[in-house]
């Protein structure tokens, strides 16, 4: 810990990297998780994607009006709140995230890119005017052009946002620290940025419960310890 303490103060351009593991330790269950009530109510491979949208209208607006009930129970942890100081203190840049929960945002980070969109932002699929979650949470599900109100995230079937994927490839070719929190980097093509920043000359770090496909390219692995512990050590060292 004390290493890595180290490599972030001496570090030029750090960028963090997050996935699932970051957000389940606020509380919130891994989309994924078959062991919740999600997968009792609804089944996601089925809703979570465009066909959906059009085909099952009804059902789809019911899948993330629940999924938006069950992010809005729960907020960013101590680790999230470590990391919007440490960019306050310039010792981390960026931050690329896998996950839609908005926390990173939450707790204070400005320079987040969201791969796969956020629950923060709703808007019509049509016309694309935006809309407040809290009016879809209380039934506001139909645009004023007939359009359905859809949440501001990737669906299964629609490609990354561009503008952000841009951006994320330009932050991690300039980093000469590159820290995974919290993901197996076995999504594809979002597990191409750990490979990307350390091709080009950075170090990799890995914190996350479990090894990884790509452990073997790390400077610095973690495991076995929680995201929030880990953080809360090195912000004391730090």
């Amino acid at each position: 810990m004390h290493e890595l303490a180290k490599m972030i103060q001496a570090a030029q351009h750090t960028v963090l990297f997050t996935g699932a593991g970051m957000s389940t330790e606020s509380g919130l269950p891994d989309f994924r998780s078959k062991n919740r009530g999600l997968w009792e109510k609804f089944n996601p491979d089925e809703l979570a994607n465009v066909d959906a949208l059009f085909n099952n209208t009804d059902e789809f607006v019911d899948f993330y009006r629940y999924r938006l009930r069950e992010v809005t129970k729960y907020k960013p942890h101590d680790g999230h709140h470590i990391l919007a100081k440490w960019e306050q203190q310039d010792l981390i840049n960026s931050i690329i995230t896998q996950n839609v929960d908005g926390f990173h945002t939450d707790a204070g980070n400005k320079d987040v890119m969201e791969l796969h969109g956020t629950f923060r932002r709703f808007h019509c699929h049509i016309c694309q005017t935006e809309y407040e979650r809290d009016a879809y949470l209380d039934g506001h599900v139909r645009c004023d052009c007939g359009g359905t109100i859809r949440p501001g995230i990737v669906l299964f079937g629609e490609t990354l946002p561009q503008d952000t994927f841009w951006d994320a490839e330009q932050t991690t070719m300039q980093s000469d620290l590159f820290i995974v929190l919290g993901s197996s980097l076995t999504v594809s093509p979002a597990n191409m940025f750990p490979i990307a920043a350390k091709d080009n000359g950075a170090k990799l770090v890995i914190i996350n419960r479990e090894p990884t496909v790509m452990d073997h390219l790390a400077d610095v692995c973690i495991h076995e310890r929680t995201i929030k512990d880990v953080l809360t050590e090195l912000d004391t060292l730090l």
